[in-house]
């Protein structure tokens, strides 16, 4: 979003895999200096070597370590220029199975995370005019079952979104949310192990049940999902802010009620 002539620097949080890491090599291959925010060091340092990236090893929700992240960036002679915030995770459970510890890390992992650090970029987002994604869930428009902290956070960051873009849009900073839906990555093939052990089916097999209402018929690679994430912090979308853009090919706006009378 920068208008500034110089590199711009994308921060990205969750960075080590998945979309994060999608998003990393994505940036970094058009010219972006990238920093890598994320809690484990081999995976960050796996995609810095590929990427020139800055490693930022600490917990995204911590105030202590985004200090320790600003500096570290300045230290590297750059200005942040874009936020994607990917950190996430946990949330499993209905309400009476999670506990306050459980609650609490819910929060944490899919809320805190975006939180403080946008709340830690935004003084040089303001002063670069640039831009922020959550990078948030279909979890965030609709509940699936016996995941109620997940839920509870995902649809918090729509909200988040929609607080931070009414508020420093005047300062002339972008803020959107990214919908995915079933997206291939580690965590998502985590998820589909209770499905290969009860239909004794691979993961592929499983990926294609969880899909097989949904319009396009498959899950998003990562990459398609950056690549949303790229269109949001770029001079093509500098119109956009508040915005909550849905990519899970199509799942959100299948009527399920009216599943039974599918032809196909």
């Amino acid at each position: 979003m920068s208008e500034m002539s110089e590199q711009r620097t994308v921060v990205i949080t969750g960075a080590g895999t998945g979309i994060g890491e999608a998003c990393a090599r994505l940036f970094a291959a058009q010219g972006a200096r990238v920093a890598l925010v994320g809690r484990r060091r081999e995976p960050l340092e796996r995609v810095a070597r590929e990427t020139s990236g800055l490693v930022l090893e600490g917990d995204a929700a911590s105030s202590a370590d985004w200090a320790r992240f600003i500096a570290q960036i300045a230290a590297n002679g750059a200005h942040i220029d874009a936020l994607v915030a990917c950190a996430g995770g946990f949330g499993s459970g209905n309400a009476t199975d999670t506990d306050d510890a459980a609650w609490a890390a819910a929060m944490r992992a899919n809320l805190d995370t975006a939180f403080v650090s946008a709340r830690a970029c935004l003084p040089q987002l303001i002063a670069r005019r640039g831009a922020i994604v959550l990078v948030a869930s279909i979890a965030s428009l609709a509940a699936g079952p016996a995941v109620c902290g997940y839920t509870t956070a995902k649809h918090a960051l729509i909200g988040l979104t929609r607080s931070l873009a009414r508020d420093y849009g005047p300062l002339g900073v972008c803020v959107n949310a990214v919908c995915p839906g079933w997206v291939r990555t580690p965590m998502a093939d985590a998820e589909m192990q209770p499905l290969i052990e009860r239909y004794g089916e691979t993961l592929d097999a499983a990926y294609r049940r969880v899909c097989a209402d949904v319009p396009l018929r498959r899950p998003a690679d990562a990459e398609e999902i950056a690549a949303v994430c790229d269109f949001l912090v770029s001079p093509a979308a500098s119109i956009v802010t508040g915005a909550t853009l849905v990519a899970d090919g199509g799942s959100s706006i299948v009527d399920v009620p009216t599943l039974a009378f599918d032809p196909l």
